[in-house]
């Protein structure tokens, strides 16, 4: 349910349930106001991979060539 201003208008986001798949292949389900009502959205980090909750050295996994693009047109400054 949305709420409305004085002219009718909504201005409260839409809320519908999704599924939310961790890194380890798990599956639950909460409300966002992601895609549409039943999307699903995959997660590359969550909190069982991430270098802060997990204590460990940072390790980035490369999806899509995201990082290799950014290494390719950035790397000369770090």
């Amino acid at each position: 349910m949305r709420a409305e201003d004085k002219e009718g208008k909504a201005f409260h986001p839409n809320y519908h349930l999704i599924k939310v798949v961790m890194t380890d292949g798990s599956v639950f389900e909460t409300y966002s106001t992601y895609g549409e009502e039943g999307a699903t959205l995959t997660l590359d980090i969550d909190s069982k991979t991430h270098p802060a909750w997990t204590g460990g050295s940072q390790h980035l996994i490369d999806r899509g060539g995201r990082l290799s693009r950014f290494k390719k047109r950035f790397g000369d400054l770090f």
